[in-house]
């Protein structure tokens, strides 16, 4: 029997009498790059932490690939999907060799070190996203947007198929998130399934393959940016007026911007 990479069935938390996720429903099939929108406190991040086992206390179900998200250790959880903050600074100086070596921890039992086999992962995962030449540089020293392909590099080293990305361009210059965003796009047609969460949905449309659109704890749209992505939703999420437009590379979105008074 064939399952999704992760489904959410029902999903509902809350932070003591607030409730910030309310039946939450969705399926992720292998090979999809799914875009998380919405506005600040809208759950990205909650849901995104109940995916990853970090909250039990949800009500509903979370599988991955057909296992309950409660019932799984996480070592096995660690096996089966890995999880990329919007930035990491680490404590010591350690290189971007180092880094990546840090993805592969659940493979070593107890105190052992990463051995040669773990090396060789690292290095392919490096390769993959095109850094290869940088294993022995600082990782402190590195720009932003290298910074994130490192973090991707080190998901990629656990050698799960499934990656958690949490709003993984926010802090990076225009050039940077669109050298990330094509990395995060190829990974998926190389089969990847991934879940990313973002505050631009132009980005979402550009890139994504399916949106879900998160707003006061519930999905509010699903689908294929084209059909989700729409002057209403945009209106709903972020309270901004807008069109769209067509372009030779794609659909634009065009705020309605106010004249000052």
């Amino acid at each position: 029997m064939s399952y999704p990479a992760i489904e959410a069935k029902s999903v509902c938390f809350s932070y003591g009498k607030n409730e910030i996720l309310h039946g939450v429903d969705f399926a992720a099939q292998k090979g999809q790059l799914i875009a998380v929108l919405g506005p600040n406190g809208a759950g990205k991040s909650t849901l995104f932490r109940c995916l990853l086992g970090l909250y039990h206390s949800y009500q509903g179900s979370i599988t991955i690939e057909g296992r309950e998200v409660k019932n799984m250790q996480p070592r096995e959880i660690a096996a089966k999907v890995a999880y990329i903050p919007q930035t990491h600074t680490p404590t010591f100086h350690y290189t971007v060799l180092e880094m990546v070596l840090m993805g592969t921890t659940h493979r070593v039992r107890g105190l052992q070190s990463p051995g040669a086999k773990e090396v060789a992962i690292a290095r392919e995962a490096l390769a993959q996203v095109g850094i290869a030449d940088m294993e022995n540089r600082s990782y402190g020293r590195l720009s932003g947007g290298e910074q994130q392909l490192v973090l991707i590099a080190r998901a990629l080293a656990q050698q799960t198929e499934l990656l958690i990305m949490d709003e993984p361009t926010s802090s990076l210059d225009y050039g940077n998130q669109l050298r990330v965003m094509q990395r995060v796009r190829a990974l998926a047609r190389q089969g990847y399934t991934i879940l990313l969460s973002s505050h631009n949905p132009q980005q979402a449309l550009l890139f994504s393959d399916r949106i879900l659109a998160l707003h006061d704890g519930v999905i509010c749209a699903d689908g294929t940016p084209e059909k989700v992505i729409t002057p209403e939703l945009l209106e709903t999420l972020y309270s901004i007026k807008a069109r769209l437009a067509e372009a030779e590379e794609g659909r634009l979105i065009i705020p309605l911007l106010k004249e000052d008074d």
